[in-house]
C-alpha cells in the first residue's frame, strides 16, 4: 500500500514530466564563457565580463554592431537577462544579414528608459507594436537586470519583460526562421549586458 507521502510524490513526478514535454527544455543559447557560437560584424565591441556579455559603441561611430548567432531557428521561445546602461539595443530573432545596419528583421527592444518589449522591424515596417510609456514604467526596471522572454511559432510572436506581456502578434506575415543578433546601436554611447540565454526549441 502506497502511503500518502508516496502519493504526493508520484504526482509531483507526473505534474513535472507534463510541463516539461520531451524536446521542450530549456537549453543554452550561449555558453556563460566566450564568444563561442557567435559572431561580430559591424562596429562597437563585444567582450565577456563576469560571466555576461557586454556590448558597447562609440558615438562617432555610425555603423551598428551586431553580435550574431551562428545557428538558424524558426520556432522558438528564447528567456535572456539583459541590463541596458547607455544607448539602444535589441534583441534580434528571424534575421537575414542584408540591408542598412547589415540586418533585416525583428528586434525586441531594448533600451535604457523607453520603450523596453516592443517591436520593431528593421528595414521594414519599423514599429510594429510600440508600448506605451505607462505601460514601460510597470514592466521595465531602469538601471538593472530586467528578464526578457520573446517567443516565435509561425506567425504567433509574444514578447514578455519581467514576466509581463509587452508585445504580442497574430498571424504575422514576416520572416519564419533566421539568426538571433545582439545590437548596440549607431551613432550611440552605448552599454548593454546579456547574460542567462536560453532557448527552447519547439
Amino acid at each position: 500500500m502506497q502511503t500518502p507521502r508516496t502519493c504526493v510524490l508520484v504526482l509531483s513526478l507526473l505534474a513535472a514530466c507534463a510541463s516539461s514535454p520531451p524536446g521542450e527544455a530549456w537549453q543554452p543559447l550561449w555558453n556563460g564563457k566566450d564568444l563561442a557560437g557567435w559572431r561580430a560584424i559591424g562596429k562597437g565591441e563585444w567582450k565577456v565580463v563576469d560571466g555576461a556579455i557586454r556590448g558597447t559603441h562609440k558615438k562617432q561611430e555610425p555603423e551598428y554592431g551586431h553580435l550574431v548567432s551562428d545557428g538558424v531557428y524558426r520556432d522558438f521561445a528564447v528567456r535572456l537577462q539583459y541590463k541596458a546602461l547607455r544607448g539602444n539595443s535589441g534583441f534580434y530573432f528571424r534575421i537575414e544579414e542584408a540591408g542598412f545596419s547589415r540586418v533585416t528583421g525583428f528586434q525586441a527592444e531594448i533600451d535604457p528608459d523607453k520603450d523596453a518589449g516592443g517591436l520593431y522591424e528593421t528595414n521594414g515596417r519599423a514599429w510594429v507594436v510600440r508600448p506605451k510609456p505607462e505601460d514601460v514604467k510597470r514592466w521595465f526596471k531602469p538601471g538593472q537586470w530586467n528578464e526578457m522572454t520573446v517567443s516565435a511559432h509561425g506567425g504567433h510572436i509574444v514578447v514578455h519583460v519581467n514576466g509581463m506581456k509587452s508585445a504580442e502578434l497574430h498571424d504575422d506575415p514576416g520572416r519564419k526562421q533566421g539568426r538571433f543578433a545582439l545590437q548596440v546601436h549607431g551613432g550611440e554611447d552605448c552599454e548593454v549586458w546579456f547574460r542567462d540565454i536560453e532557448i527552447r526549441v519547439e
